[in-house]
Protein backbone atom coordinates (compact mmCIF):
# COMPACT_ATOMS: atom_id res chain seq x y z
CA UNK A 1 0.00 0.00 0.00
CA UNK A 2 1.32 2.99 -0.75
CA UNK A 3 0.14 6.49 0.74
CA UNK A 4 0.67 9.72 -0.53
CA UNK A 5 0.38 13.65 1.03
CA UNK A 6 -2.91 14.79 1.08
CA UNK A 7 -4.53 17.72 -0.92
CA UNK A 8 -1.43 16.53 -3.56
CA UNK A 9 -1.83 14.74 -6.79
CA UNK A 10 -0.64 11.70 -5.09
CA UNK A 11 -3.13 11.79 -2.12
CA UNK A 12 -5.08 8.67 -0.69
CA UNK A 13 -8.70 9.87 -0.74
CA UNK A 14 -10.99 8.08 1.74
CA UNK A 15 -15.10 8.62 1.68
CA UNK A 16 -16.41 8.12 4.89
CA UNK A 17 -20.43 7.52 4.46
CA UNK A 18 -21.52 8.77 8.13
CA UNK A 19 -19.32 10.60 10.22
CA UNK A 20 -20.71 10.37 13.67
CA UNK A 21 -18.61 9.09 16.93
CA UNK A 22 -17.30 6.26 15.26
CA UNK A 23 -16.67 7.93 11.90
CA UNK A 24 -14.42 10.83 13.14
CA UNK A 25 -12.26 7.90 15.39
CA UNK A 26 -11.88 6.10 12.33
CA UNK A 27 -10.97 9.84 10.33
CA UNK A 28 -8.64 10.45 13.61
CA UNK A 29 -6.58 7.25 12.95
CA UNK A 30 -7.00 7.83 8.85
CA UNK A 31 -5.14 11.35 8.89
CA UNK A 32 -2.36 9.69 11.14
CA UNK A 33 -1.78 7.92 7.99
CA UNK A 34 -1.69 10.78 5.75
CA UNK A 35 -5.02 9.81 4.69
CA UNK A 36 -7.03 12.44 2.41
CA UNK A 37 -10.19 12.36 4.17
CA UNK A 38 -14.07 12.85 2.75
CA UNK A 39 -16.63 12.98 5.61
CA UNK A 40 -20.12 13.09 4.16
CA UNK A 41 -23.21 13.05 6.63
CA UNK A 42 -26.99 14.02 6.86
CA UNK A 43 -26.63 17.14 9.05
CA UNK A 44 -23.95 19.82 8.90
CA UNK A 45 -20.91 20.20 10.92
CA UNK A 46 -21.22 16.22 12.39
CA UNK A 47 -18.32 14.76 14.90
CA UNK A 48 -16.13 13.61 11.65
CA UNK A 49 -16.92 16.71 9.57
CA UNK A 50 -15.26 18.97 12.19
CA UNK A 51 -12.01 17.51 11.50
CA UNK A 52 -12.05 16.19 8.49
CA UNK A 53 -10.49 17.31 4.77
CA UNK A 54 -13.65 17.95 3.02
CA UNK A 55 -17.30 17.79 4.51
CA UNK A 56 -20.03 17.10 2.44
CA UNK A 57 -24.13 17.17 4.10
CA UNK A 58 -26.63 15.09 1.78
CA UNK A 59 -29.29 12.46 1.90
CA UNK A 60 -26.87 8.95 1.51
CA UNK A 61 -30.21 7.63 0.52
CA UNK A 62 -30.42 8.98 -2.67
CA UNK A 63 -28.46 6.80 -4.97
CA UNK A 64 -27.64 9.53 -7.97
CA UNK A 65 -26.57 12.23 -5.63
CA UNK A 66 -24.43 9.98 -3.93
CA UNK A 67 -22.71 8.90 -7.26
CA UNK A 68 -22.54 12.15 -8.19
CA UNK A 69 -20.59 13.35 -5.24
CA UNK A 70 -18.61 9.89 -5.70
CA UNK A 71 -17.77 11.10 -9.23
CA UNK A 72 -16.98 14.69 -8.48
CA UNK A 73 -14.39 13.94 -5.66
CA UNK A 74 -13.18 10.40 -6.60
CA UNK A 75 -12.55 8.72 -3.96
CA UNK A 76 -10.24 5.41 -4.13
CA UNK A 77 -12.04 3.81 -0.64
CA UNK A 78 -15.70 4.54 0.49
CA UNK A 79 -16.30 3.57 3.77
CA UNK A 80 -20.01 3.12 5.46
CA UNK A 81 -20.38 4.22 8.74
CA UNK A 82 -24.31 3.65 8.90
CA UNK A 83 -27.26 1.31 7.47
CA UNK A 84 -28.79 4.88 6.20
CA UNK A 85 -27.49 4.49 2.66
CA UNK A 86 -28.13 3.74 -1.09
CA UNK A 87 -26.67 0.58 -0.90
CA UNK A 88 -27.83 -0.37 -4.65
CA UNK A 89 -25.64 2.44 -5.97
CA UNK A 90 -22.46 1.55 -3.73
CA UNK A 91 -22.59 -1.89 -5.50
CA UNK A 92 -22.91 -0.02 -8.81
CA UNK A 93 -20.28 2.22 -8.24
CA UNK A 94 -18.18 -0.64 -6.96
CA UNK A 95 -18.94 -2.67 -10.32
CA UNK A 96 -18.00 0.45 -12.27
CA UNK A 97 -14.78 0.37 -10.97
CA UNK A 98 -15.10 4.12 -9.66
CA UNK A 99 -14.24 3.05 -6.11
CA UNK A 100 -13.53 -0.19 -3.33
CA UNK A 101 -16.28 -0.22 -0.82
CA UNK A 102 -15.46 -1.23 2.32
CA UNK A 103 -15.64 -4.41 3.09
CA UNK A 104 -17.17 -5.18 0.13
CA UNK A 105 -20.51 -3.42 -1.44
CA UNK A 106 -22.16 -7.19 -1.33
CA UNK A 107 -21.19 -6.96 2.67
CA UNK A 108 -22.67 -3.80 3.05
CA UNK A 109 -26.24 -4.42 1.19
CA UNK A 110 -26.60 -7.51 3.44
CA UNK A 111 -25.58 -5.75 7.07
CA UNK A 112 -27.57 -2.79 6.01
CA UNK A 113 -30.62 -5.39 6.30
CA UNK A 114 -31.41 -7.37 8.90
CA UNK A 115 -33.79 -9.36 6.73
CA UNK A 116 -30.81 -10.40 4.51
CA UNK A 117 -28.08 -11.08 7.12
CA UNK A 118 -30.35 -12.75 9.42
CA UNK A 119 -30.88 -14.99 6.15
CA UNK A 120 -27.79 -15.46 5.60
CA UNK A 121 -26.68 -16.71 9.34
CA UNK A 122 -29.74 -18.87 9.87
CA UNK A 123 -30.74 -20.05 6.36
CA UNK A 124 -27.32 -20.35 4.35
CA UNK A 125 -24.87 -20.91 7.25
CA UNK A 126 -26.79 -22.73 9.33
CA UNK A 127 -25.86 -20.87 12.77
CA UNK A 128 -28.32 -21.05 15.40
CA UNK A 129 -30.27 -17.58 16.62
CA UNK A 130 -33.19 -17.20 17.95
CA UNK A 131 -36.82 -17.53 15.94
CA UNK A 132 -37.73 -14.91 13.74
CA UNK A 133 -39.73 -13.68 11.22
CA UNK A 134 -40.36 -10.68 9.18
CA UNK A 135 -43.82 -8.22 8.60
CA UNK A 136 -45.16 -5.73 6.92
CA UNK A 137 -48.57 -5.18 8.79
CA UNK A 138 -49.18 -4.80 11.99
CA UNK A 139 -51.26 -7.91 11.57
CA UNK A 140 -48.78 -10.02 9.59
CA UNK A 141 -46.73 -9.03 13.11
CA UNK A 142 -49.64 -10.49 15.06
CA UNK A 143 -49.62 -13.64 13.15
CA UNK A 144 -45.70 -13.96 13.32
CA UNK A 145 -46.04 -13.94 16.99
CA UNK A 146 -48.99 -16.20 17.52
CA UNK A 147 -47.47 -18.18 14.88
CA UNK A 148 -44.33 -19.34 16.60
CA UNK A 149 -42.49 -16.80 17.81
CA UNK A 150 -44.30 -16.09 20.95
CA UNK A 151 -43.98 -13.73 23.98
CA UNK A 152 -42.03 -12.08 25.24
CA UNK A 153 -40.60 -10.95 22.05
CA UNK A 154 -38.76 -8.23 20.15
CA UNK A 155 -39.95 -6.05 17.17
CA UNK A 156 -37.07 -3.65 15.35
CA UNK A 157 -37.11 -2.19 11.60
CA UNK A 158 -34.89 -4.24 9.52
CA UNK A 159 -33.59 -0.84 8.82
CA UNK A 160 -32.08 0.38 11.76
CA UNK A 161 -29.14 0.71 14.10
CA UNK A 162 -28.11 1.71 17.95
CA UNK A 163 -31.84 0.39 19.17
CA UNK A 164 -33.27 3.32 17.19
CA UNK A 165 -37.44 1.62 16.87
CA UNK A 166 -37.11 -1.27 19.04
CA UNK A 167 -39.36 -2.45 21.72
CA UNK A 168 -40.47 -5.41 23.46
CA UNK A 169 -43.45 -6.88 23.25
CA UNK A 170 -45.23 -8.90 26.37
CA UNK A 171 -48.75 -9.48 25.50
CA UNK A 172 -51.17 -8.75 22.25
CA UNK A 173 -52.00 -4.85 23.56
CA UNK A 174 -48.46 -4.20 23.49
CA UNK A 175 -48.16 -5.27 19.20
CA UNK A 176 -49.70 -1.66 17.89
CA UNK A 177 -47.28 0.41 19.71
CA UNK A 178 -44.19 -1.61 18.72
CA UNK A 179 -45.46 -1.71 14.74
CA UNK A 180 -46.09 2.43 15.23
CA UNK A 181 -42.78 2.73 17.09
CA UNK A 182 -40.85 0.41 14.56
CA UNK A 183 -42.16 2.58 11.26
CA UNK A 184 -41.68 6.56 13.13
CA UNK A 185 -37.96 5.48 13.98
CA UNK A 186 -36.19 2.96 11.11
CA UNK A 187 -33.27 4.64 9.15
CA UNK A 188 -35.13 4.32 6.10
CA UNK A 189 -39.07 4.52 5.32
CA UNK A 190 -39.98 0.88 5.03
CA UNK A 191 -42.96 -0.63 6.29
CA UNK A 192 -40.81 -4.07 7.76
CA UNK A 193 -39.65 -5.14 10.70
CA UNK A 194 -38.33 -8.40 12.29
CA UNK A 195 -39.72 -9.83 15.52
CA UNK A 196 -37.25 -11.75 17.23
CA UNK A 197 -37.62 -14.63 20.24
CA UNK A 198 -36.21 -13.02 23.07
CA UNK A 199 -33.76 -15.74 24.17
CA UNK A 200 -32.79 -15.61 28.09
CA UNK A 201 -29.29 -15.67 28.25
CA UNK A 202 -26.66 -15.18 30.59
CA UNK A 203 -24.77 -11.96 28.73
CA UNK A 204 -24.27 -10.94 25.68
CA UNK A 205 -21.12 -9.76 23.66
CA UNK A 206 -19.51 -7.78 21.09
CA UNK A 207 -16.41 -10.37 19.16
CA UNK A 208 -14.27 -7.64 17.28
CA UNK A 209 -13.33 -9.57 14.62
CA UNK A 210 -10.55 -8.29 11.95
CA UNK A 211 -9.96 -9.53 8.61
CA UNK A 212 -6.76 -8.57 7.33
CA UNK A 213 -3.70 -9.54 5.63
CA UNK A 214 -0.80 -11.59 7.14
CA UNK A 215 3.29 -11.35 6.11
CA UNK A 216 2.63 -13.36 3.41
CA UNK A 217 -0.06 -11.52 1.51
CA UNK A 218 -2.84 -13.37 2.27
CA UNK A 219 -6.38 -12.41 4.13
CA UNK A 220 -6.37 -14.04 7.76
CA UNK A 221 -8.70 -13.76 10.32
CA UNK A 222 -8.23 -11.76 13.86
CA UNK A 223 -9.79 -11.59 17.27
CA UNK A 224 -9.85 -9.31 20.00
CA UNK A 225 -11.09 -10.34 23.65
CA UNK A 226 -14.86 -10.43 23.86
CA UNK A 227 -16.23 -7.25 24.74
CA UNK A 228 -19.14 -7.50 27.38
CA UNK A 229 -22.41 -4.83 27.05
CA UNK A 230 -25.46 -3.60 28.82
CA UNK A 231 -28.20 -2.44 26.91
CA UNK A 232 -31.36 -0.70 27.61
CA UNK A 233 -34.07 -0.66 24.52
CA UNK A 234 -31.55 -2.15 22.39
CA UNK A 235 -28.79 0.81 22.52
CA UNK A 236 -25.57 0.39 24.53
CA UNK A 237 -25.12 2.33 27.86
CA UNK A 238 -21.86 0.74 28.85
CA UNK A 239 -18.94 -2.09 28.11
CA UNK A 240 -15.87 -3.25 29.28
CA UNK A 241 -13.37 -5.64 28.30
CA UNK A 242 -12.47 -8.81 28.76
CA UNK A 243 -15.73 -10.65 29.50
CA UNK A 244 -14.91 -13.79 31.12
CA UNK A 245 -16.79 -16.93 29.22
CA UNK A 246 -15.79 -20.15 28.88
CA UNK A 247 -13.85 -21.32 26.99
CA UNK A 248 -16.12 -23.59 25.12
CA UNK A 249 -18.10 -20.51 24.21
CA UNK A 250 -15.73 -18.09 23.70
CA UNK A 251 -14.25 -20.95 20.77
CA UNK A 252 -17.61 -21.64 19.27
CA UNK A 253 -18.41 -17.77 19.54
CA UNK A 254 -15.13 -16.70 17.42
CA UNK A 255 -15.86 -19.66 15.14
CA UNK A 256 -19.31 -18.08 14.36
CA UNK A 257 -17.56 -14.75 13.76
CA UNK A 258 -15.53 -16.40 11.45
CA UNK A 259 -18.08 -17.92 9.24
CA UNK A 260 -19.73 -14.76 8.67
CA UNK A 261 -17.34 -12.76 8.05
CA UNK A 262 -15.81 -14.94 5.54
CA UNK A 263 -19.03 -15.09 3.67
CA UNK A 264 -19.14 -11.55 3.83
CA UNK A 265 -15.34 -11.29 2.65
CA UNK A 266 -13.35 -7.96 1.79
CA UNK A 267 -11.25 -6.54 4.82
CA UNK A 268 -11.68 -4.20 7.61
CA UNK A 269 -12.92 -4.82 11.15
CA UNK A 270 -16.31 -6.52 11.43
CA UNK A 271 -18.39 -6.16 15.03
CA UNK A 272 -20.47 -9.46 15.59
CA UNK A 273 -23.06 -9.32 18.60
CA UNK A 274 -23.89 -12.81 20.04
CA UNK A 275 -25.90 -14.22 22.42
CA UNK A 276 -24.55 -16.77 25.54
CA UNK A 277 -25.98 -18.94 27.96
CA UNK A 278 -23.50 -21.37 29.04
CA UNK A 279 -21.26 -23.12 26.85
CA UNK A 280 -24.74 -22.06 24.39
CA UNK A 281 -23.73 -19.41 21.61
CA UNK A 282 -26.25 -17.62 19.54
CA UNK A 283 -25.87 -15.16 16.51
CA UNK A 284 -27.51 -11.99 17.07
CA UNK A 285 -26.10 -9.16 14.21
CA UNK A 286 -22.88 -8.29 12.85
CA UNK A 287 -21.84 -4.76 11.92
CA UNK A 288 -19.04 -4.03 8.74
CA UNK A 289 -17.41 -1.64 10.75
CA UNK A 290 -16.45 -0.24 14.11
CA UNK A 291 -19.04 -0.85 16.55
CA UNK A 292 -20.23 1.17 19.27
CA UNK A 293 -19.36 -1.06 22.05
CA UNK A 294 -15.74 -1.18 20.82
CA UNK A 295 -15.41 2.49 22.33
CA UNK A 296 -14.16 0.49 25.20
CA UNK A 297 -10.83 -0.57 23.11
CA UNK A 298 -9.61 3.28 23.36
CA UNK A 299 -7.90 2.45 26.27
CA UNK A 300 -7.57 -1.12 26.35
CA UNK A 301 -5.78 -2.40 23.13
CA UNK A 302 -2.95 -1.68 21.40
CA UNK A 303 -4.33 -0.83 18.47
CA UNK A 304 -7.96 0.10 19.20
CA UNK A 305 -11.15 -0.57 16.67
CA UNK A 306 -10.82 2.35 15.27
CA UNK A 307 -7.22 1.56 13.92
CA UNK A 308 -7.36 -2.31 13.13
CA UNK A 309 -10.48 -1.16 10.64
CA UNK A 310 -7.97 1.34 8.99
CA UNK A 311 -4.98 -1.00 9.48
CA UNK A 312 -7.02 -3.94 7.79
CA UNK A 313 -8.27 -1.67 5.25
CA UNK A 314 -5.32 -0.16 4.19
CA UNK A 315 -3.33 -3.63 3.87
CA UNK A 316 -1.30 -3.22 6.69
CA UNK A 317 -0.44 -5.40 9.67
CA UNK A 318 -2.74 -5.44 13.18
CA UNK A 319 -2.41 -6.52 16.36
CA UNK A 320 -5.43 -7.27 18.38
CA UNK A 321 -3.68 -7.89 21.87
CA UNK A 322 -5.16 -6.50 25.17
CA UNK A 323 -3.38 -4.12 27.13
CA UNK A 324 -5.22 -3.78 30.03
CA UNK A 325 -8.88 -4.13 31.49
CA UNK A 326 -11.16 -1.65 31.06
CA UNK A 327 -14.79 -0.15 30.65
CA UNK A 328 -16.60 2.76 29.15
CA UNK A 329 -20.06 4.07 29.96
CA UNK A 330 -22.64 6.68 27.90
CA UNK A 331 -23.16 10.04 28.73
CA UNK A 332 -26.17 11.47 27.10
CA UNK A 333 -27.44 14.88 26.37
CA UNK A 334 -30.12 15.32 29.26
CA UNK A 335 -31.56 18.12 27.38
CA UNK A 336 -33.74 18.64 23.94
CA UNK A 337 -30.89 21.54 22.41
CA UNK A 338 -28.12 22.47 20.08
CA UNK A 339 -25.12 23.87 21.51
CA UNK A 340 -25.10 22.14 25.08
CA UNK A 341 -22.33 22.85 27.58
CA UNK A 342 -20.22 20.11 29.79
CA UNK A 343 -19.78 20.66 33.60
CA UNK A 344 -17.98 18.30 36.10
CA UNK A 345 -15.10 17.47 33.41
CA UNK A 346 -12.42 18.56 35.91
CA UNK A 347 -14.27 16.26 39.06
CA UNK A 348 -14.30 12.88 36.19
CA UNK A 349 -10.80 13.43 34.78
CA UNK A 350 -9.96 13.78 38.89
CA UNK A 351 -11.12 9.81 38.97
CA UNK A 352 -7.62 7.38 38.84
CA UNK A 353 -7.10 6.23 35.22
CA UNK A 354 -10.09 8.06 33.67
CA UNK A 355 -10.15 9.67 30.11
CA UNK A 356 -13.61 11.04 28.34
CA UNK A 357 -14.47 11.67 24.85
CA UNK A 358 -16.84 14.50 24.44
CA UNK A 359 -18.37 13.68 20.42
CA UNK A 360 -18.62 17.35 19.25
CA UNK A 361 -22.25 16.64 18.12
CA UNK A 362 -24.09 20.23 17.60
CA UNK A 363 -27.54 19.23 18.89
CA UNK A 364 -28.47 17.08 21.91
CA UNK A 365 -31.79 15.15 22.68
CA UNK A 366 -31.95 13.39 26.16
CA UNK A 367 -31.48 10.14 24.86
CA UNK A 368 -28.88 11.29 21.98
CA UNK A 369 -25.22 9.77 23.20
CA UNK A 370 -23.39 13.26 23.08
CA UNK A 371 -19.90 11.32 24.98
CA UNK A 372 -18.57 8.25 26.78
CA UNK A 373 -16.39 7.60 30.02
CA UNK A 374 -13.67 5.12 29.79
CA UNK A 375 -11.57 3.74 32.94
CA UNK A 376 -8.77 1.23 32.98
CA UNK A 377 -6.37 -0.89 35.10
CA UNK A 378 -3.77 -3.13 34.73
CA UNK A 379 -5.29 -5.62 35.36
CA UNK A 380 -3.64 -6.12 38.72
CA UNK A 381 -5.92 -7.19 41.88
CA UNK A 382 -7.02 -3.86 42.64
CA UNK A 383 -7.66 -3.17 38.84
CA UNK A 384 -10.14 -5.55 37.23
CA UNK A 385 -12.72 -5.34 35.00
CA UNK A 386 -15.64 -4.70 37.41
CA UNK A 387 -13.35 -2.07 39.27
CA UNK A 388 -13.09 -0.32 35.95
CA UNK A 389 -16.77 -0.50 35.54
CA UNK A 390 -17.64 1.41 38.60
CA UNK A 391 -14.96 4.09 37.65
CA UNK A 392 -16.57 4.50 34.28
CA UNK A 393 -20.07 5.05 35.50
CA UNK A 394 -18.56 7.23 38.44
CA UNK A 395 -16.95 9.45 35.83
CA UNK A 396 -19.96 9.75 33.53
CA UNK A 397 -22.25 10.70 36.33
CA UNK A 398 -20.25 13.45 36.88
CA UNK A 399 -20.19 15.31 33.59
CA UNK A 400 -23.13 17.68 33.63
CA UNK A 401 -24.86 18.29 30.53
CA UNK A 402 -26.47 21.67 31.16
CA UNK A 403 -28.10 24.16 28.38
CA UNK A 404 -27.31 27.35 27.09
Amino acid sequence: MKIGTPLSNTALRVMLLGSGELGKEVIIALQRLGVEVIAVDRYENAPGQQLAHHAHTMDMTDGPALRALVEKTRPQLIVPEIEAIATDALAQIEADGLARVIPTARATQLTMNREGIRRLAAEQLEIPTSRYAFAESQNELQMAIDGGVGYPCIVKPVMSSSGKGQSTIHQPEDVARAWDHAMSSGRVAQPRVIVEEMIHFDFEITQLTVRAFNAQGDIQTYFCEPIGHKQQQGDYVESWQPQAMSDKALARSRQIAKDVTDNLGGCGLFGVELFIKGDQVWFSEVSPRPHDTGLVTLVTQAQNEFELHVRAILGLPVDTRLREPGASTVIYGNHDQAGIAFEGIDEALRIPQTELRLFGKPEAFARRRMGVALAYGNGGEHHSTLDARQRAKLAANLVRPVPR
